[in-house]
């Protein structure tokens, strides 16, 4: 057990010091404010303050987990050892970051938190990350940190017990559009044809025609496929059905169709299924709850994992609405046209609001790869040598690499042979 000291123990404080010592390190932690308990412990010990209270494993303690709400702070990025980190702890520091703030920082988003401009779905732009402007968007520096903390920590008690983690793959399937010509129902198919021929895409005519008389031809239409790798490489999957009315932005098949809800079924037979929140949902509880009890009935099962269409996060509204409409596990952190760790982590934590200073109960799984991002590669040779570094960031700390492919990328043909690619992925990444 390790036991940390510091001079007032805070919600921000207790919530980074569980996420990093019990949830990364597998380290059980107690906390305490009072001096003569610390003396008194004669394991492992950490003071946390400004000021060290002997020669004990001392980090100088930033403001920052022991504010409220949002400051405008100034952030300037160092290099440790090779690692980008900041909050500079100072000489007498054991380390020479406060990386219990930096990671709250981090993992809460706080930034998010602060005024910018939102692209065309209302989401938090990668270009403006600390992450992404100090070039470490595909470092889990977070994860990083801790491990070098360990490091330190079992030098000065190497009897300090810690828990090996394991690394793991999960693979995200995105299903949002589950057939492109199937099952459309009369006049949105005959709209479609009028207008692929009118836009000259006779390719898509053709294939539109073929899968009119055989609807299992429909390119979109790959499940059987999917379980079957998944099955072959042991893989836990994770199925994202968009379970919503049809609008400018939700353009699934009706879900009144019989062959879409037997499709669902015969899914979770399989895998997980669960709900990818519609757009539509976005800041409508009510609409939320209802998709989820609607996808719900069709599986016969409770839906307690989400993901918001086109990856549409707004800090903190949208877990407020999650833990509204009670789910507890959500997976829309990450980027779509960037790779890397939104949150600067693999390992899934908890939803912390600092509007309101408390730890939501909704656990975030981050991803690291969006197969859009992949998409703006120019090569295989890019996308491979991306992939694979992305892959040694994760494998290197022990971490959670969560890929999200849609179906409909997979059916699509073009320079890269996508069932391929993702095929490939999931034999060289799911060890």
């Amino acid at each position: 057990m390790l036991l940390i000291y510091t001079h007032k123990i805070t919600p921000r404080f207790s919530f980074v010091m569980k996420q990093i010592f019990e949830r990364i390190l597998g380290i059980n932690v107690q906390f305490t404010a009072k001096v003569e308990d610390f003396i008194k412990h004669s394991g492992a010990k950490i003071t946390y303050t400004k000021l060290p209270l002997q020669n004990e494993f001392f980090v100088r303690s930033n403001d920052l987990l022991f504010e409220q709400g949002i400051n405008d702070i100034q952030i300037k990025v160092h290099d440790w050892d090779g690692v980008p980190c900041f909050f500079n702890a100072g000489e007498r520091s054991t380390i020479p970051f406060d990386i219990f703030s930096a990671s709250f920082y981090l993992l809460s988003r706080y930034e998010e938190y602060l005024p910018h401009v939102k692209d065309i779905h209302d989401r938090f732009p990668p270009l403006e990350s600390l992450a992404y402007k100090n070039n470490f968007l595909q470092l889990p520096v977070v994860d990083i940190w801790a491990n070098k903390l360990l490091i330190k920590l079992k030098e000065r008690f190497p009897d300090l017990k810690s828990r090996d983690n394991k690394y793991t793959y999960n693979s995200i399937i995105d299903v949002t559009t589950s057939h492109c010509y199937a099952h459309r129902g009369i006049v949105r198919s005959f709209a479609g044809f009028i207008l692929d021929i009118t836009s000259l895409k006779f390719k898509r005519v053709l294939q539109r025609i073929a899968v009119w008389f055989n609807p299992e031809k429909d390119p979109y239409n790959n499940f059987s496929w999917l379980i079957d790798c998944h099955k072959k490489y042991n893989i836990t999957s994770l199925f994202f059905f968009q379970f919503a009315d049809y609008s400018t932005f939700d353009k699934n098949v009706s879900t009144n169709n019989n062959r879409f809800q037997f499709l669902i079924k015969s899914i979770s037979d399989y895998s997980i299924v669960s709900l990818c929140a519609s757009y539509s949902s976005f800041h409508n509880t009510d609409l939320l709850k209802k998709e989820k009890k609607s996808l719900s009935n069709v599986i016969n099962r409770p839906i307690n994992y989400s993901r918001l269409r086109y990856n549409r996060v707004d800090i903190p509204l949208t877990y407020r609405n999650l833990v509204e409409a009670e789910f507890t596990d959500d997976y829309t952190m990450g980027y779509t046209h960037e790779m890397g760790f939104r949150a600067s982590t693999s390992f899934p934590f908890y939803f912390y609001d600092i509007n309101l200073e408390v730890q939501q109960p909704i656990k975030i799984h981050p991803f690291a790869v969006h197969d859009y991002a992949l998409s703006k590669l120019k090569s295989i040779e890019e996308i491979n040598a991306k992939l694979d570094f992305v892959y040694g960031q994760i494998k290197n700390v022990n971490g959670k690499f969560n890929t999200v492919f849609s179906n409909e990328l997979l059916g699509e043909q073009g320079v890269v042979d996508w069932k391929q690619l993702y095929e490939n992925v999931l034999r060289k990444y799911h060890v």
